[in-house]
């Protein structure tokens, strides 16, 4: 327990410019993915500063467990929220997320300009078969947390014989899996128990801004008229700039299947931003041809090595897309395309974190109206079980581009599957730190390529 559970009087309040300075630190200190971004806000915003208590704290992050997007930069909308109102949340979410725009935008540009080039093609020789046991460790973290059961398990390993066998589309698979888990928790409920969870509360760091009994402010009271305002309002600031890109250059175009895709992406996110790259993959890989195979693999390696949300990766998916496009290199000039990039990037991002901020601001009266903690419903333990099966694809159609660069008809790459090993090796065995093994790879990548010209 820390020193300051002594404390019988909360800390001072905190003003709103007060707390837009910590969000904006925050945005650019939110390394490690989501488990790293809400140990940074639960030790600065429950331990040091007492903004929360512990109790409600994880009562709000149930509830954006529980919802598509990602949960860490849903948990600072949340706060900030609860603490200055609708614009509070707002900031908090938006500087979540900007820092991580600005920088994958330069990062984007900087590989798509000069990808060939000797040092970063070397870079990226090594990061590459780093990522490939990245995800694969991915699968086995989100495995080991939800497989509770064979039923689970057989779950897991249909959803991966869809996606890998019988190429069913990835909004397939989880409505499949949903449909088991409802079916499934009125049957049989004893195999769809939640698992996960962040128990209870048992600790205290002081008195708090927001305390175990501290009453819910006005804002955050249910009423039907603020919920109805709310959904009108996101409605619009989705349908506006949907129709507008629509009507000014027409539902084939780029920047409008852009919008449209990323829209369905974001209300796919359950289990993490892992569970959705197979979707993005499908959309912007194969169907929209948007991007390559290699270079959906950099660009998880660069959204794993920035600040922010892991699925951020869409900025990246966005900004090649726009680059390499023929139409928007018409409209912008190709002497412009970092702009059209940036725009579509820009773009791709509103689209994918419009929800997020629409499911706390609509949803967050209804969570503070009990203050009981949430729990997996059986579709979404079924939903997270097909995950699994669907991220250790994943790690296959990695590790394919990775060790077979040219196909199986070409030469197996063992110098990329040694550092694959070793990068497995140093996640599993050793538990290092994801962006120490991603920067040791990319030192060893380059020297190889340095070494043999």
């Amino acid at each position: 327990m820390s020193q300051s559970a002594h404390d019988t009087s909360p800390p001072p309040a905190v003003s709103f410019w007060q707390a837009f300075l910590f969000w904006l630190k925050l945005g650019f200190i939110s390394f490690g993915g989501p488990a790293g971004q809400i140990s940074i806000m639960h030790q600065e915003l429950v331990e040091n500063r007492r903004w929360i208590s512990e109790k409600r704290f994880l009562h709000a992050l149930n509830y954006c467990m529980v919802l598509p997007g990602p949960e860490a930069q849903q948990l600072a909308t949340y706060i900030g929220w609860l603490m200055h109102r609708s614009w509070g949340g707002i900031v908090a979410g938006a500087l979540f997320v900007l820092p991580s725009l600005l920088i994958l935008i330069v990062l984007s540009w900087v590989y798509i300009a000069f990808g060939e080039v000797p040092v970063v093609a070397g870079l990226f020789y090594g990061i590459k078969p780093a990522v490939t046991a990245i995800v694969l460790q991915a699968a086995h973290r989100i495995g080991g947390r939800a497989l509770k059961n064979n039923v689970l398990w057989a779950i897991a390993a249909a959803s991966f014989v869809a996606i890998f066998a019988l190429d069913v589309p990835f909004p397939l698979i989880v409505l499949g899996a949903g449909l088991i888990g409802y079916l499934g928790g009125r049957t049989r409920p004893e195999f769809f128990k939640a698992g996960g969870g962040h128990g209870k509360a048992e600790k205290s760091f002081g008195r708090a801004l927001i305390d175990d009994d501290t009453p819910t402010p006005a804002h955050a009271r249910f009423s039907w008229s603020g919920l109805a305002r709310i959904v009108v309002v996101g409605a619009l600031l989705w349908l506006i700039p949907m129709a507008l890109l629509t009507l000014s250059y027409g539902w084939p175009h780029t920047f409008t299947q852009l919008g449209w895709f990323f829209t369905k992406a974001a209300l796919l996110t359950f289990g993490g931003a892992y569970a959705v790259l197979p979707y993005v993959y499908q959309g912007a890989v194969t169907h929209y041809n948007w991007l390559t195979p290699t270079q959906m693999i950099d660009g998880l390696a660069l959204g794993e090595t920035t600040p922010g949300p892991l699925i951020m990766v869409v900025a990246f998916v966005g900004f090649v897309g726009g680059y390499q496009s023929p139409q928007l290199s018409a409209l912008f000039g190709a002497d412009h395309l970092f702009l059209a990039g940036a725009a579509a990037a820009t773009l791709v991002t509103w689209f994918t974190f419009l929800p997020s901020f629409l499911f706390i601001l609509a949803g967050g009266p209804l969570v503070e109206s009990t203050h009981n903690d949430l729990k997996f419903t059986a579709p979404l333990t079924a939903i997270t079980a097909a995950v699994v099966g669907v991220i250790l694809n994943l790690a296959l159609f990695f590790g394919y581009h990775v060790l077979w660069p040219k196909g199986f008809a070409g030469a197996f790459d063992w110098i990329a599957a040694l550092i694959a090993l070793a990068a497995a090796i140093a996640l599993f065995r050793f538990k290092r730190n994801v962006i120490h093994v991603i920067l040791a790879c990319a030192v060893i990548g380059l020297s190889v390529k340095l070494l043999h010209g």
